[in-house]
Formats: structure tokens, sequence, C-alpha cells
């Protein structure tokens, strides 16, 4: 049996992601034939936070601002769960670490909390579909397997994260993975799109669990397709649209990354299972 615990920081507002994670998670177990199970704990409302009897976590995305909640008492139990996790991966006696994946908003406050990068408002909201571009650690990374250069994503954010901090990086055992789209039309600094912050903890800044289904419905509403055009122009919302029937791209992105974050976190906790591409993985076995 394999337990994941997702930290839900939606903040009780409606949305696809966490039907995304649950749909992935779900198909990974019955691909690979594992007794997969998942809880929900809802951090923000409610100041839930799981404990150590699961084996994987995945931290949400989610709306507001990853600044504003500074001091607030769900970030305090979010970090006091943290500061458990990164105690346990630590521990010299420990065997089978625990791996973390940071979502967008989770994402976002981490790097705010180690200090590893800038986290700032956006002159505009980043929202569609977007090329994301490896740089020279993202190259190798196991979670990135399988993707193109530049692979695309789902990019929804009013806050970025920039200006990343190598000394801090560094010494956490981390490095940076993709940067955003070059823009050379625009005058500043392009947004980090994904980090290891260590051997057991990644995160990024676009939505690897969105799915062509959830975004074409989410769109399409017509709440959300005005304040597309309104914003962005009608143009910008087709070309959207037209993204997300393309295999090459989110779904290209929603076949890999978050699969293969699972068969690395596998794989870090001696169980075998299939990656990606069908063969097996290998125990590792620490001295």
């Amino acid at each position: 049996m394999v337990r994941v615990a997702i930290l839900d920081l939606y903040e009780g507002q409606a949305n696809q992601g966490m039907r995304c994670i649950r749909e992935l998670l779900t198909g990974y177990g019955q691909t690979h034939g594992i007794d997969l199970l998942y809880d929900e704990y809802e951090v923000r409302l409610q100041k839930q936070v799981p404990d150590l009897s699961y084996d994987i976590y995945i931290s949400s995305g989610g709306p507001g601002s990853p600044l504003d909640s500074e001091d607030s008492q769900w970030e305090a139990a979010y970090w006091q769960w943290l500061k458990r996790i990164e105690e346990y991966n630590s521990h010299p006696t420990t065997i089978q670490p625990k791996n973390v994946l940071f979502i967008c908003h989770s994402f976002q406050l981490i790097c705010r909390h180690y200090g590893i990068a800038k986290v700032t408002h956006r002159k505009s909201t980043a929202f569609g579909v977007f090329p994301v571009h490896m740089v020279d650690g993202g190259i190798d990374e196991p979670v990135f397997a399988g993707l193109r250069d530049p692979f695309y994503a789902v990019d929804s954010r009013s806050y970025q994260v920039i200006t990343p901090n190598q000394d801090v990086m560094s010494a956490m055992g981390g490095h940076l993975l993709a940067i955003e789209k070059e823009r050379p039309h625009v005058p500043l600094e392009r947004a980090i799109m994904a980090i290891r912050f260590n051997e057991y903890m990644i995160g990024t800044q676009f939505h690897p669990e969105a799915d062509a289904t959830g975004m074409s419905m989410y769109l399409q509403r017509e709440d959300r397709k005005h304040t597309v055009i309104a914003e962005h122009g009608e143009e910008k919302w087709k070309s959207m649209i037209t993204h997300l029937g393309d295999p090459d791209k989110i779904r290209w992105t929603n076949a890999h990354v978050i699969p293969n974050f699972l068969d690395y976190a596998l794989k870090t906790q001696y169980l075998t299972g299939k990656a990606a591409d069908g063969t097996n993985v290998a125990p590792v076995i620490q001295q």
C-alpha cells in the first residue's frame, strides 16, 4: 500500500486542480497495480495538516496572495508540518524518506519561507498555456523525464518567483530547473518555473496536474471567457482553446510530471514500480 496526503490550499474555492490531482493518483495506482490511497487536508480554512504516516505529499495551488498570509495561524500549522518532514528526512536512521511536491501557490510560499528567491506581484496576471524552458539543472531532472524543451504548461498566477538566491539554494542542496518563456520585448526578469529544493522536495510554479478537460471547461465558462477576452483579447482566448487540443502541449505535461514524481518517490522508498516509459524502477539501496 502507498499512502499519499494532499494538502488542499484552495481555501474552499471551486477549482479543477484537486480533481486533476485525484485523477492522476487514481490512474497511477491502476496503471501500476499499486494499492494507492490518498487523504485530503484542508489547510487554510480548517488548519488541517497530515502526520508522518504518509509516503508521499502533494501540496496544491490556491488563490490569493502568497505574501499576505505570513504569520497566519494556518501558515504556522503548515510550517510545523514542513519542519517535521525535514527532520524526518534528515534523520540518520531514515531509510524511507518522504517526497513532497509543491504546486504554484505552495511553491511561492516555500520560496518565500526559505528565502530562496523573491516573491512579488506581477504587473499583469499570467493565465493560459505557455512554454516553459529548462535550464541546465532541469535536463537531468527525473521528474522532467520525457519532457521536451520547451514543454508547455498551464500558468495561472498574479504573483511570481524571481531573482533566485544561489547561495541559499546550494546550501539546501537545491538547484533551478526551469524558467518562463523569453520575452525580448518586455524589460522584466523571467520568472522561475521550477526548483528542486533538495533530494526529496521539488516545486513548480506552473500547474503540472492541469488537464485539457478541466481547462476547456474553465475557459468556456461565460464569466471566465469574458474575463480572458477583456484582459487578453479574443485571439488569446481562441489560442488557449486550440492549445488544449494539442497532445504535445498540456496533455503531454499532465502525463509526465506527476507520474514521474510518483515514480521517483517510490524509487527512493525502496518500492518497485513502472517508469513513465514502462520500464521497471529499480529499488534504491542507501549505504
